[in-house]
């Protein structure tokens, strides 16, 4: 027994000289990159690592170095840019902390599938970056823009990304897992927001750029690129990218403005949202329904309606579901009639009803979504109206 307890104690020894960090890198041999951007080449791929400066980052006094540098290499594969990127890094470039991946126009556009293999295959690489579109540019040239508030220009894209989707409902934030899920599925495909440069791209890499009140140069959130499998088709405008979040319930909050039946506008902030489609199988053909349900506050009152008066309370709750409704149907009538692809996920639903019958129409979904009957019912609460119970526009008037 002594004899057991002995080999048993070295051999304990024996496998602690092998634990440890044995393939840790200490932080002053990487470039830790808080952005990424793919575009297209005739070769193959060029990668943009936006890295972090961080003795910028650290400093207590302002110099005039930026915060980040971009650096740039090609290759036929992605994987084959990113080892290029050592040719002009002084240290090995780190992914496992990126914030977003960007992905220029043209390259969504020939197909995004082969791209995201590398970022999906790297262990040290996390899921949890928002992938976007250069909308109109490439994704270089996003990527050396300088911003305000924000010192680093990726943290300014992805909490702009974040606000926005939160506070105004025409745009999305997706992650790679939820990118791919769509990829994969028969019944869905992706969409992804577009990120545009507003300005001159020349001003937007020059520090003066974010020395000034008025910014010559910024980069704007704007709307939703809508997929067919893994190629960019086209995009959907501002109301037709609110109308897919309501259908698709990813609207946290946003506004609706509505005409008052005297002169004037009258303003509800939406607060609650819950959507529900439902898939229908009649006499072998399918059919759509989709049940939305919104809550919303009286937010401005420019005009004189009495907003204390249950009549026009409803009139408002009225109005506010067909503006809804109406952005919902220019989303769809989109999608069928131009895109021609099924962003909604409509095709699940159907699955989701029937399998069996799905089965027969799997095969022929592009086509047979261009002619699918849909049918929208939107239903609109007003929970407040605010703290002044009259609005002084009558007082004014008078």
């Amino acid at each position: 027994m002594k004899r057991y307890l002995i080999l048993f104690t070295l051999l304990i020894a024996y496998v602690s000289l092998f634990t440890g960090c044995w393939s840790k890198r200490e932080i002053d041999e990487l470039a830790i990159a808080s952005a990424v951007g793919i575009d297209k080449t005739k070769e193959g791929y060029l990668v943009t690592a936006q890295i972090i400066n961080p003795g910028e980052i650290a400093a207590e006094k302002t110099s005039n170095r930026t915060v980040v540098s971009s650096y740039r290499a090609s290759g036929e594969t992605v994987f084959e840019a990113i080892r290029r990127l050592t040719l002009e890094t002084p240290r090995k470039t780190y992914f496992g902390h990126i914030r977003l991946l960007v992905l220029g126009e043209d390259l969504a556009r020939e197909g995004i599938g082969k791209t995201l293999d590398f970022f999906s295959r790297d262990p040290e690489i996390r899921t949890d970056f928002y992938i976007i579109i250069a909308k109109n540019s490439r994704a270089e040239e996003l990527l050396n823009i300088l911003t305000p508030i924000e010192k680093i220009p990726a943290n300014k894209m992805y909490d702009s990304l974040e606000m926005s989707a939160k506070s105004w409902a025409s745009t999305l934030h997706v992650t790679l897992d939820e990118l791919i899920r769509s990829l994969l599925s028969k019944g869905k495909n992706p969409v992804l927001t577009g990120v545009i440069i507003k300005g001159s791209p020349q001003l937007g890499v020059a520090m003066e750029n974010i020395e000034k009140v008025d910014i010559p140069t910024t980069i704007q959130i704007r709307y939703l690129g809508a997929f067919k499998k893994d190629k960019l088709v086209g995009w959907l405008n501002e109301e037709e990218s609110i109308g897919y979040n309501y259908i698709s319930d990813k609207v946290e909050s946003t506004i609706v403005v509505i005409t008052c039946s005297e002169e004037g506008k009258l303003g509800v902030e939406i607060i609650r949202t819950k959507a529900k489609i439902k898939g229908i199988v009649r006499q072998s053909k399918p059919e759509v329904s989709i049940d939305i349900w919104v809550e919303g506050n009286v937010a401005d009152v420019e005009c004189t309606m009495d907003v204390t008066n249950l009549q026009n309370i409803y009139e408002i709750e009225t109005k506010v579901a067909a503006r809804i409704k109406q952005e919902t149907i220019a989303a769809i009538r989109k999608a069928q009639k131009e895109l021609r692809s099924d962003i909604f996920g409509f095709g699940e639903a159907i699955h989701r009803a029937d399998p069996k019958a799905w089965h027969t129409f799997k095969d022929d979904w592009d086509e047979i979504f261009t002619s699918l009957p849909i049918h929208v019912n939107v239903t609109s609460r007003i929970k407040r109206t605010g703290t002044i119970t009259k609005s002084f526009q009558q007082e004014l008037k008078e």
